[in-house]
């Protein structure tokens, strides 16, 4: 699957944008050091899924993330993602100062759900849950990112073109872990109290 829905309309991302590092409490947790600016990486269109995958060449990791999806270059909508990452590889290549493509963009490595369209852009107020087999793991919003969506957006457009469909992802608040087979993965993404998704994806 490389296609989103968007307020039940199919689209094709050419591409996922990535914002690592954008919640303080994430860096500390992984022994990161503060990023001084933005850390952007992109996944390509075959990472895009709907089906939740424990194992790929190593177990993998998730992290529940806030997403976007563009149009006439404005966030237009919004999703809850899952950012899949082989942790063991990634910090190989993180230690030899190399590029983190192969451990965050392999196929099936951004898993999302549908989006819903925010009335005029506004991203205001919005926040994600992540429960795993009924246990909250991870919950946070755009309060407590370091860079807000705006900040997101302006960077990205700044040395990129971004097409209609085209994702973002904002990167991820505290309580990433492994994912294991048959856990059942429960995400809700509210703007103040009202929640605009609840989706969830058993791991195979």
């Amino acid at each position: 699957m490389t296609t989103i829905l968007v307020d039940n309309r199919k689209l094709k991302p050419s591409k996922v944008v990535c914002v690592g590092r954008n919640y303080a409490d994430h860096v500390k947790e992984l022994n990161n050091a503060m990023p001084d600016q933005m850390v952007v990486f992109n996944k390509p269109s075959t990472s895009i899924t709907n089906q939740l995958t424990s194992f790929h060449q190593e177990q993998l990791h998730y992290e529940g993330e806030i997403c976007f999806s563009i149009k006439n270059g404005g966030i237009h909508a919004v999703g809850f993602g899952l950012d899949l990452t082989k942790r063991e590889l990634q910090s190989q290549l993180k230690a030899k100062q190399l590029p983190w493509e192969r451990a965050k963009a392999f196929d099936g490595s951004a898993v999302l759900s549908k989006f819903v369209s925010l009335k005029g852009g506004n991203w205001q107020g919005l926040s994600l849950e992540l429960l795993i087999n009924g246990l909250r793991v991870q919950a946070g919003g755009v309060m407590n990112m370091m860079y807000t969506p705006d900040d997101i957006l302006s960077e990205v457009k700044s040395y990129t073109t971004l097409n209609n469909g085209d994702v973002i992802m904002t990167g991820t608040p505290s309580g990433v872990g492994v994912v294991h087979e048959g856990d059942i993965f429960t995400a809700r993404i509210k703007q103040y109290d009202q929640l605009l998704i609840e989706t969830q994806w058993v791991a195979n």
